[in-house]
């Protein structure tokens, strides 16, 4: 007979005869209500929130000091130096007995044999709540101990067995009037549900729970396996935390003899105009060798994106951004690239997409529902791989604890875009690609809505494929005060006197340590200081893969303990806090470190050329402008704001324009527009490129005058002389192609095929356009009230035309699928004839751009059938 206490049912989470868990739908209002009740063990500090209220202890209800013992648990907390040293001894020591372990049966030994194990798990609860759990749970919750983070598990939840009693009756020590306070709330509680009011659901809610934390230790277990799982996680984040609080700078490459930066040479894509051609043109051709990747986990926390009917936290890659999410923004640009290779080529080219999503923020899903709803953007479900990031611990500044929100419930940020060659491997990411005939790759994150413009890309991965080399970056001059790493050539000496060299990243966190400089304010040339590091990369698959796959640190390029910003999160309470605290996370272009080439000599300047790294520059508004943040009503800069990158969007098109002979307001200094209206929008699908020197050649001559507003939606166009004051929009159901049904029912897109078509030749446009003193106007959305418009609508492959005609005010042409609709002039103004197109001119149209290469030039003409 079991002779241990009974226990109050809000703690029959210790029962052997556990319900069935809790549905998703009923966790968080059902179960918060008593878990919220108890306090939290979190050594969270005091929100900002509600930084003038007092705050009870969130330390374990048995460790909370009373008032008088504050100053004792202050000096008792490890502060760095002697402290963090012998704990990461204590854990290196625990990492090394677990490696020698060969069984499961063996780890859970040697961990039972820890004393922090030792001390909270006991036999009373093995029949209980560990009784019932598979043995390789039970183990991730003995690491999770060993690691020093207990207090994630909950001292309420009684995992010693009988402490709830032993509190009550007086044995828990200390008596402060607040422990019993808060027994007391337990105990009415656990009254609460012998009556049936919330027992049974909170029960399953916190097994639950329970479920959530054993599959978030699962996962840092496995994908940190090449530094001990949970317990190497702890030892690196205590390393470098302690290095962080040493006055000396422990430099990474302190073995070496001699160590040294200069800045990369590279090719110039904006001087050297001829070589950059060909370069995108190698890029081009070599699109069926090139797969796409992107990293977007992140949380991206400083836009703050909430859903507008539910309130729900967003993640960034669905910020509304030019009238689309930012993610169908990316392929998007993919398609523009694919359309030209058929239109040089001839043939259909469909690049495989591997996305790395996370559990942020619902981030995974969110990117699921796009795809899904978008119905896989045309592409088929084949072609793309998705594969989550495992969410890592937040540690405290102070002494390396887990932030928690609440009991079981660890504070989780992604680990960085740097997991993303490691996940690769461990996802199988790779032979997929290899499957799919790729031999590279391009990278870019979700948020710089720059990345594609012109042939920046292209050339990158062009040179790339060519020369056969490992990893290549797309850079540009740096901004004074940015929060952006450079980009080095970095020189060493090892101790065999062997030189190494190499183009990487320093990460902006890093520049006190290594002595980089902050950029002048106006810079001589593109390349006067270290140009900036923007995570535009080619990579090498095999290349990469091999580092991905290794079992050890280097599989985590760059990795860090970023303590410079504070962490949000949402506490027991439902408040939101914010900690000083940091996450181990590793740096996706930091993988360069591995691809360093080595000589018995030191080399002279110049050396860039031999190397496996490389590095392209080109002028900063065509590389990198990002959308990370929310425009405060206090800032004074628009820097990474979505405000501030549309202005990029808005001086790119008026830099192609007017070097087509069109007459374009200029756009000024971000500051002029901090609080005030934009000289224009002006919007081209990239498809009309996306190399400039091809989107030259459909715009000739003309104007768009201030305040105007002109978005074309269809890649084969036309615009001779045409003079804008208002508003112009044109979109086509088919901008590039059409879409036909595949053998297993998906619509997939076929480049050329049944694609609208538009010319305008000699026209003059005038309307009220855009309402530019609305006050409900979004710009970067492209979210605008309009006085009038011009709007040409083209169904299917219809086709429209212009010539020597004048449109005022606010006017609609909408062209059925099948139809071409020309207006002509006459005495009234202009006239409107439809016909249908004839059969044979159905797929091909009645006109089309012909694209053909000459030289490193890609020239078009217009044929007509």
């Amino acid at each position: 007979m079991d002779s241990r206490p009974a226990l109050p049912p809000h703690l029959r989470l210790l029962s052997p005869r556990l319900p069935p868990l809790c549905p998703a739908r009923c966790r968080r209002g059902q179960i918060s209500r008593l878990l919220s009740a108890l306090p939290s063990p979190s050594p969270s500090p005091t929100p900002h929130s509600r930084s003038q209220q007092q705050r009870a202890s969130t330390a374990s209800l048995e460790h909370a000091p009373g008032p008088s013992s504050l100053e004792q648990q202050q000096q008792q907390r490890p502060r760095g130096g002697p402290a963090l040293a012998a704990e990461v001894a204590r854990l290196a020591a625990a990492r090394e007995r677990l490696r020698a372990a060969r069984s499961l049966d063996d780890k859970l030994r040697a961990l039972d044999a820890e004393p922090h194990v030792a001390g909270f798990f006991s036999e009373a609860t093995r029949g209980g709540v560990m009784g019932v759990l598979k043995p390789r749970e039970v183990y991730l919750l003995k690491c999770l101990v060993a690691a020093g983070q207990d207090h994630v598990l909950g001292m309420e939840l009684d995992w010693a067995g009988g402490s709830y009693e032993r509190h009550r009756n007086g044995g828990g020590g200390g008596g402060s009037a607040l422990r019993e306070a808060l027994y007391s709330l337990a105990g009415l509680v656990g009254k609460w549900s012998s009556e049936g009011v919330v027992g049974d659901q909170a029960t399953s809610g916190e097994m639950e729970l329970l479920r959530q934390l054993l599959k978030f230790l699962g996962d840092i277990e496995e994908f940190y396996d090449c530094i001990g799982g949970i317990i190497g996680y702890q030892i690196m984040a205590l390393e470098l935390l302690s290095a962080s609080k040493s006055k000396e700078s422990k430099h990474r490459h302190s073995k070496d003899k001699f160590v040294d930066f200069h800045v990369p040479s590279g090719v110039n894509l904006l001087e050297d105009t001829e070589y950059a051609s060909q370069a995108a043109l190698w890029g081009i051709e070599g699109l069926p060798e090139l797969g796409e990747i992107y990293p977007i986990g992140g949380a991206g926390d400083r836009l703050g994106l909430v859903d507008s009917d539910t309130g729900e936290s967003l993640p960034a890659a669905l910020l509304p951004y030019c009238g689309r999410s930012l993610l169908e923004g990316l392929i998007r640009d993919l398609q523009a690239r694919e359309f030209l290779h058929f239109k040089i080529f001839g043939k259909q080219c469909i690049t495989p997409v591997a996305i790395m999503t996370s559990s942020a923020k619902n981030n995974h899903a969110h990117i699921i529902e796009i795809c899904e709803r978008l119905q896989w953007f045309g592409r088929g479900r084949e072609n793309f791989r998705l594969f989550e990031q495992p969410l890592v611990p937040v540690v405290n500044a102070e002494d390396g604890k887990w932030l928690i929100s609440k009991s079981l419930i660890p504070v989780g940020k992604p680990g960085g875009h740097g997991a993303i060659w490691k996940l690769a491997c461990d996802r199988g990411i790779f032979q997929w690609l290899y499957r799919h005939g790729r031999k590279g790759a391009t990278v870019r994150q979700v948020s710089n809505v720059v990345a594609a413009t012109d042939l920046t890309l292209m050339a990158l991965a062009g040179i790339g494929l060519r020369h056969n080399k490992k990893l290549g970056f797309a850079s540009c001059e740096r901004r004074p005060g940015a929060t952006e790493g450079v980009n080095v050539l970095i020189e060493k000496e090892n101790s065999d006197g062997l030189w190494t060299y190499g183009i990487t990243c320093i990460e902006y966190t890093e520049f006190e340590k290594y002595g980089i400089p902050e950029p002048t304010a106006i810079n001589g040339s593109l390349q006067a200081n270290y140009p900036a590091n923007t995570n535009i990369l080619y990579v090498d698959l095999q290349a990469v893969e091999e580092v991905g796959s290794c079992k050890n640190a280097s599989s985590l390029p760059g990795i860090v303990l970023n303590l410079k910003k504070s962490v949000s999160y949402v506490d027991h309470l439902g408040f939101e806090c914010s900690a000083a605290g940091g996450r181990l996370e590793c740096t996706m272009q930091n993988i360069a470190d591995n691809f360093v080439n080595m000589y018995s000599y030191r080399c002279s300047k110049g050396i860039e050329s031999e190397l496996d790294t490389f590095i392209v520059y080109n002028e900063r508004k065509r590389v990198t402008s990002s959308a990370k943040r929310k425009l405060k009503s206090e800032d004074k800069s628009l820097h990474q704001t979505p405000e501030g990158s549309l202005l990029d969007i808005l001086r790119n098109a008026h830099d192609l324009l007017s070097s087509c002979r069109i007459e374009v307001p200029k756009v000024k200094d971000n500051n002029e527009y901090l609080r005030s209206g934009l000289p224009f929008l002006i919007f081209l699908h990239p498809a009309l490129g996306p190399f400039w020197d091809i989107i030259k050649q459909k715009f000739v001559g003309g104007s768009i005058s201030k305040g105007s507003e002109l978005q074309i939606e269809v890649a084969e166009f036309l615009w001779k002389n045409v003079e804008l004051d208002g508003s112009l929009i044109i979109v086509a159901d088919n901008i590039m192609g059409s879409t036909k049904r595949n053998t297993h029912g998906e619509q997939i897109l076929h480049y050329g095929a049944r694609s609208g078509r538009c010319k305008l030749q000699n026209v003059k446009i005038v309307n009220e356009g855009i309402n530019w003193g609305s006050p409900s106007n979004v710009y970067w959305k492209h979210d605008v009230e309009r006085s009038e418009s011009l709007k040409i609508i083209l169904h299917g492959n219809a086709e429209f035309e212009a010539k020597d005609v004048l449109l005022k005010g606010n006017n609609m042409f909408e062209v059925p699928d099948g139809h071409r609709m020309c207006l002509i002039q006459d005495k009234a103004g202009f006239a409107v004839k439809l016909d249908p197109i004839s059969n044979e001119s159905m797929d091909s149209g009645t006109w089309y751009w012909q694209y053909r290469v000459d030289g490193a030039q890609v020239k078009l003409n217009i044929v007509d059938l």
